[in-house]
């Protein structure tokens, strides 16, 4: 029974947990289990929340048994990505600045997670702050590939996409800076949703670039990311940049269908360096559209080519701001010095991993007196280039479809040498985040390695409906989703 559970979608399991079929206890336990038996091997979680997790699973069964209301999520077990504050739990950002570090608050994505009934099974890795491709930069360890475990699960949510593609958990929560929930969600066969900016509320998770940050969901299928956006979207007044607009029901519309649906095709990213098999897997992808009567209009992003450079300037500029604020004074690690000045420098300087070193002082230098209008403050013009690009791309169609990621999950350690390479895995993503529109990657094939293929979907603001109902479509009408890793 076990193996059919772990199988099982979060919306299979919250209808038969709540009808009773199924209890929370037994269902945690088994994804518990699942764990112990294969994150050994994919290291997929930082801390895993045992204790708690069973605690909240017999809450969710005591309150089904006494005839209570429940949430949509209740009794359904969740990974949580370690840069996202439980309260009485670890919290690490997967860096030693942070190691022992214990949340003394609820973010507002979990304290809404909690009303909806979900039980937190663990705290999954990522690169260090957030800040990578691969999750080789956690400093911890390297989350692995579930497909095949030689190969990265990509990055900085490595740990949640790992942990749902090895059916450690049936959702995850990830967060998505330039492609963090997208790409890898990519790489490990599964779905990732980038909401638009300002729609999920990012008080409560660790900043690293502020104006392009985002909290969303990863899942084994589009209608479970759809359940869970329902339930983290929505206004917060202690998120200066949450927008009050109204949330739709995202399950009302996903069966729709797209027929007469207008999808672009970027001229950009389909370029000549495209991966062969990323190529032939997005090609047949067009063909299935096609057939379910969606038509295509090529269009063009023409301020694609400085999206990479754009995205780095920013991010590490705003990076080198927010993580001012780890002192060794406050909260986190401390070095032992005589004075302030050793106290700063070293704690920071043992407590920072190469990476995050890396792009605070590529931020501190860009924001330096002399280089501020040259660099950041071109930049933001050249991000409303871009913005103006998809607005544009827009008036002609309803969704744009382009590869999610370059290439197939390379290998653990192939661009570990390499920071640029390793900054262009993200090439096919950043542009979503500067232009502040939401982003999909959904499951679209496997390379001749068997490694996964996902495709990315980018919408209008605040259109996450349109984003669901063609991704939905799409997912129905194959059956990548369900496809299990080996391990």
């Amino acid at each position: 029974m076990n193996n059919d559970i772990i199988k099982m979608t979060a919306t299979e399991l919250a209808a038969k947990i709540k009808s009773k079929e199924l209890s929370s206890v037994e269902v945690t336990k088994a994804f518990l289990g699942r764990i112990k038996e294969v994150d050994p091997k994919i290291k997929a979680y930082v801390s895993v929340c045992e204790d708690y997790a069973l605690k909240q699973a017999q809450q969710s069964d005591d309150k089904i048994a006494k005839g209570e209301n429940v949430g949509v999520l209740e009794g359904v077990p969740i990974a949580i990505k370690d840069n996202i504050l439980i309260k009485d739990i670890r919290m690490t950002a997967s860096s030693k600045i942070l190691e022992n570090y214990i949340a003394p608050y609820d973010a507002t994505v979990i304290t809404k997670l909690k009303d909806a009934g979900a039980v937190f099974v663990g705290k999954a890795n990522l690169d260090e702050f957030a800040m990578g491709s691969s999750t080789e930069n956690s400093a911890f360890f390297t989350t692995r590939n579930p497909w095949n475990t030689e190969h990265i699960p990509g990055g900085s949510s490595g740990g949640s996409a790992s942990a749902v593609g090895a059916m450690t958990a049936p959702l995850a929560l990830g967060t998505d800076t330039g492609g963090s929930i997208r790409q890898p969600a990519s790489c490990c066969g599964i779905v990732g949703v980038k909401p638009t900016y300002g729609r999920v509320s990012r008080f409560g998770a660790v900043a690293f670039a502020s104006s392009l940050d985002q909290i969303g969901p990863m899942s084994k299928t589009v209608e479970d990311s759809a359940l869970l956006l329902n339930v983290i979207a929505g206004h917060d007044t202690k998120d200066s940049t949450s927008i009050n607009i109204g949330v739709p029901n995202y399950l009302s519309t996903i069966k729709d269908g797209v027929k007469g649906l207008k999808i672009g095709l970027p001229k950009e990213y389909f370029i000549d360096g495209l991966d062969a098999d990323v190529k032939a897997s997005l090609d047949k992808a067009i063909e299935v559209y096609k057939n379910l009567g969606a038509e295509f209009v090529e269009i063009s992003l023409p301020h694609t080519d400085y999206a990479v450079a754009v995205y780095y300037i920013i991010c590490c500029s705003e990076a080198s701001a927010n993580l001012a604020r780890y002192d060794g004074v406050r909260y986190g690690f401390r070095a032992e010095c005589n004075n302030l000045l050793d106290e700063y420098q070293k704690s920071r300087g043992q407590g920072f991993g190469a990476e995050v070193k890396r792009r605070i002082m590529l931020g501190t230098y860009a924001l330096s007196a002399g280089y501020y209008d040259a660099l950041y403050g071109k930049s933001q013009k050249v991000r409303t280039l871009i913005k103006q690009d998809f607005e544009k791309a827009f008036e002609k169609v309803d969704i744009i479809l382009t590869p999610s990621a370059p290439t197939p999950a390379f290998k653990i350690g192939e661009k570990s040498s390499d920071p640029l390479q390793m900054y262009l895995s993200d090439i096919f993503t950043i542009s979503c985040n500067l232009a502040a529109i939401p982003g999909m990657s959904l499951p679209c094939g496997f390379s001749q390695k068997g490694i996964p293929i996902g495709m990315q979907l980018l919408a209008k603001p605040f259109d996450e409906q349109t984003m669901f109902k063609t991704a939905y479509a799409y997912e129905q009408a194959t059956a990548w989703h369900k496809e299990f890793p080996k391990i």
